[in-house]
């Protein structure tokens, strides 16, 4: 059922209109007792989460009584990041998702049904896990919050994927990240209707249907008119519908389709957001349909000081690097460690650009940034960031197309988790 639905590619809803439409949504539901909140992390900070979830606070005082930001594999939110995204919400009630100790089998897809929807890609059984939290809690309403955009491992992100995989175990996170990488990020991205969002479908329609989730999504985009975020669209509600409008308007808000492909992209990471590479790939994941063969992806990451978030995995990328499909699927074969963390190995043929294109990154040169020479080791070409941003200023450029005093022409984002880039060619609608 649709509780609200607002939006367009012309809306720019501000704070009120997001609180009104909440609490529109929060009326039909009726009196709740005990409320669970699941919103993303710090690293969706744009998504306009934070808000949201202060005004389901704000609503229902007391009978909130857990928040589970959304972790996946991510680190802890730190204070800062808690006050700074969550506002007047009392820190008290964050509780930190261990995808590790804290999750819950709630039931298996058969290996059957995973062969059938990955086109024969991988044929193992598929767990459905979520924290324990949402079971043992006993809440009358589950409030899943968060924003639909383009995504690499699903297609696009949020809706049921908030909970199985934002609060979801290892093997789920890891086998779910391996059928989207192994059977094809760029036959997915963009798309609703993806063999990883079959999985989460299946498992809401057969495992957590008694559960009392309701989705609150936001479709948010970057105004290249004016190089400002906007808020587009709010869609609240308990079934497939609500992802189903919030994809179709976050696929005109979020996608840019282009009429040649890229010769020379240069990504900025904005230093509150990006410190890894699992995180800062979304430069490769997003442009990867757009940048031409031999062409140049440089990725200005002042923040960057490691790879993965995870220990294990940072060890895993550290160890394997980034060095394509073929090279990834072999190390999987002939290496316990890494066919036992699927989401590392998902992860390094999503970072990879398969040798189409050259991939430069350039860190921060504080005593915790990432080296040259760590730089190189997993399969990426270095840049001084001096001389970068001496030649690209991010403080001078403007998302899209640019050309520079030199007559180079580049292709600027200045956030790549904002939306996804294809060459036409490239992309089956």
């Amino acid at each position: 059922m649709l509780y609200y639905e607002i939006g367009s590619i012309h809306h720019e809803l501000n704070a009120n209109d997001l609180k009104k439409g909440l609490y529109e949504a929060l009326d039909k539901l009726g009196k709740k007792t005990k409320v669970l909140a699941i919103p993303p992390d710090y690293t969706r900070l744009p998504s306009r989460s934070g808000e949201l979830t202060e005004f389901t606070w704000q609503y229902y005082g007391e009978a909130l009584t857990d928040v589970l930001p959304a972790l996946g594999t991510h680190t802890p939110m730190t204070p800062h990041q808690i006050a700074h995204m969550f506002g007047s919400l009392p820190p008290s009630l964050i509780r930190d998702h261990d995808w590790r100790h804290d999750v819950v089998t709630v039931g298996m897809i058969p290996a059957e049904y995973v062969k059938e929807v990955s086109g024969g890609a991988v044929s193992f059984p598929w767990p459905a896990q979520v924290n324990k939290l949402l079971l043992e809690g006993h809440f009358d309403l589950i409030l899943s919050i968060g924003q639909v955009v383009p995504h690499e491992v699903v297609g696009m992100a949020n809706y049921n994927k908030n909970i199985f995989v934002g609060t979801g175990g290892v093997e789920g996170i890891n086998k779910s990240h391996f059928v989207g990488a192994v059977y094809g990020m760029e036959k997915m991205m963009g798309h609703a209707d993806t063999p990883v969002r079959r999985l989460f479908n299946y498992a809401s329609e057969h495992f957590t249907k008694h559960l009392p989730i309701v989705y609150v999504q936001t479709v948010v985009g970057l105004d290249k008119s004016d190089g400002k975020i906007k808020t587009r669209g709010l869609f609240i509600g308990d079934d497939f519908e609500v992802f189903d409008k919030a994809a179709k308007l976050a696929l005109q808000v979020n996608f840019e389709m282009l009429d040649k492909p890229l010769k020379k992209v240069v990504v900025y990471l904005d230093p509150t957001e990006f410190k890894s590479t699992w995180l800062g790939n979304k430069s490769v994941y997003r442009t990867r349909m757009a940048i031409d063969d031999g062409g140049e992806l440089i990725v200005i990451a002042p923040a960057l000081r490691e790879f993965g978030e995870d220990k294990e995995i940072d060890r895993l990328i550290r160890k394997y690097g980034y060095f394509g499909t073929p090279a990834t699927l072999r190390a999987c074969n002939e290496n316990e460690d890494l066919r036992n963390n699927l989401s590392a190995a998902a992860h390094l043929i999503h970072g990879s650009s398969e040798g189409r294109f050259s991939i430069t990154y350039c860190p921060g040169k504080g005593p915790e940034n990432l080296t040259k020479a760590e730089i190189e080791s997993v399969g990426f070409k270095y840049g001084d960031i001096d001389q970068i941003t001496a030649l690209y200023n991010p403080g001078k450029l403007h998302d899209g197309y640019n050309t520079l005093e030199n007559g180079e022409e580049i292709f600027y984002i200045s956030n790549p988790a904002l939306g996804l880039w294809a060459y036409k060619d490239r992309f089956d609608y």
